[in-house]
């Protein structure tokens, strides 16, 4: 049986993890810089870039399963260095991709106020979440390719560059921002708008670099133009059997959070900038969660790829460890910063309050969530078994905690802090699962064709 040493493991699992989960960091760290500067100039401005970004997380995550599903299927053919099916399978996701990026766009282009009107019923802050989303509406189809192209370098363990886009991203975000929201330097004043101009510039720059860095410097897949223009029906099928159960894990995740927003923005105003400011928080907290479930994924599936079973079971054994710790130092991590962080943004009393409760109750939801991610979308993906996660995801929040949500907002009329409790009690219905799985379950499946 093949028994790996723990330091060689966790040398290479940091070697992935630290890269994504700095990408992560910084790209979230836009978010930040967003909400900081739009706090301080606005609570209502604040409140609508907020409603709108729920359709981007929407969006993003659906983004998100579609590179996944690359790097799932990817990484199995990279264990066994066969790349020209790669890149058959980068150009079906590339296509899924900017279909998605055209409907998104056309949807909000079409009815942007009714979009605006499922997160809220105040009109100013509907008015100023629809300006920004005029703007923000052109930044998806750059989006779609970056994200599918990164995914791609992902797949064969190429994820530096990944991290030095965001780094570009956010300081030519940031400068933009900067300058625009409050009108420094002569520029003229135009709030959200600027904050939205400042998204857009440094997507289209992102996208740009990206492709130059593909076309001069990438050699592990040797990508071109005209790779994108193949199409393999039998490897798509293969790719999508993969996709679409994580294309609805992962939309239903992203209209899960999205719906805490809309609950929220129906019970009163105040919780909109709240959960906005505390989740964007969470989220970059959460990043070390999202960096090991991406380095696990390829690194599951590479073994698993290779037909070397015993490494992986090694493999998912050893990492489990490391998640339950990186959950430990999250939460610890989480609780302690929220009182700085909330200290810089300019909120009235009753948000500040509101932010910092619903942060303690995330401080203790990110210790089982660092766990329980990682293991599915890392270990139990990565291994070929998608299917258990889709029905852990449809029984534990659409059978349970958004009913229950539902009911305590609407029914009790419970306060916005025992609904963000009930909106985040998911997280306990997937730990013991997902630990059974790994321990017990047929997690390990062969993806790929010989």
């Amino acid at each position: 049986m093949f028994v790996e040493k723990d330091e060689g493991l966790y040398r290479r699992f940091l070697s992935l993890a630290v890269v994504l989960v700095l990408q992560n960091v910084v790209t979230l760290s836009v978010n930040l810089a967003d909400n900081m500067m739009l706090g301080a100039y606005s609570e209502t401005a604040l409140a609508g870039v907020a409603a709108v970004n729920q359709i981007q997380f929407v969006y993003q995550q659906l983004l998100h399963a579609l590179g996944d599903g690359v790097v799932i299927v990817g990484s199995q053919y990279w264990g066994k260095n066969q790349t020209a099916p790669m890149k058959r399978l980068a150009s079906a996701a590339m296509r899924f991709g900017l279909v998605l990026s055209i409907a998104l766009f056309a949807v909000v282009s079409l009815i942007p106020y009714r979009v605006m009107g499922i997160f809220t019923r105040d009109s100013g802050i509907i008015a100023e979440g629809a300006r920004y989303l005029n703007i923000i509406r052109f930044t998806y189809l750059f989006f779609a390719v970056t994200q599918i192209l990164l995914a791609t370098l992902r797949s064969v363990e190429t994820v530096k560059i990944a991290f030095k886009l965001s780094v570009l991203t956010l300081f030519v975000n940031c400068g933009i921002n900067y300058v625009l929201i409050n009108g420094h330097f002569g520029a003229p004043e135009m709030g959200v708008k600027g904050a939205a101009i400042g998204t857009l510039a440094a997507r289209i720059l992102e996208c740009i670099v990206l492709l130059l860095y593909i076309s001069k410097r990438e050699r592990k897949l040797n990508l071109k133009w005209r790779d994108y223009l193949a199409w393999d029906r039998i490897l798509t099928g293969d790719y999508l059997k993969v996709t679409i159960p994580m294309l609805t894990v992962q939309g239903l995740w992203g209209v899960n959070t999205a719906l805490q927003t809309v609950i929220l923005g129906h019970m009163t105003a105040n919780a909109i900038a709240a959960n906005s400011v505390a989740s964007t928080l969470f989220l970059m907290v959460k990043s070390m969660a999202v960096g090991s479930a991406a380095a696990t994924s390829v690194m599951i599936g590479k073994a698993v790829g290779s037909g070397d079973r015993d490494r992986a079971v090694s493999y998912a054994r050893s990492l489990q460890r490391i998640f339950v710790l990186i959950g430990i130092v999250s939460g610890t991590l989480l609780f302690f910063i929220r009182i700085p962080v909330l200290s810089l943004y300019d909120l009235s009393a009753e948000t500040r309050e509101m932010a910092n409760t619903f942060l303690i109750i995330l401080s203790v939801v990110c210790v089982g969530m660092s766990y329980q991610m990682p293991t599915n979308n890392g270990i139990i993906r990565g291994g070929g078994n998608p299917m258990f996660v889709v029905k852990m995801d449809l029984i534990s929040i659409w059978l349970i905690v958004i009913p229950v949500s539902l009911f305590m907002a609407f029914v009790v009329k419970a306060s916005p802090v025992v609904v963000v409790c009930c909106l985040n009690a998911d997280q306990i219905f997937k730990v013991v699962p997902a630990f059974l799985e790994v321990r017990y379950g047929n997690w390990m499946r062969k993806l790929t064709r010989d």
